[in-house]
């Protein structure tokens, strides 16, 4: 099984590549029983998803 710096590692991975089907098993494995590692998980997804509202902000502004 992953261990928990592993799964990070593969997590970060995942937004600059696609994972192969046997790297998603494992760290779906390694998920489905580590806590701590989903909190990570859902902390990058709101990360992500702040960043991306950030960059699209800023290449499309709203105008008045």
């Amino acid at each position: 099984m992953l261990s928990c710096k592993d799964a990070t590692r593969r997590m970060s991975e995942a937004e600059d590549r696609e994972l192969g089907l046997g790297e998603r098993l494992e760290l779906g494995m390694h998920l489905a029983l580590c806590k701590g590692c989903r909190n990570y998980q859902q902390h990058l997804q709101v990360l992500r998803d702040a960043c991306r509202g950030y960059r699209d902000e800023l290449t499309n502004p709203e105008k008045e």
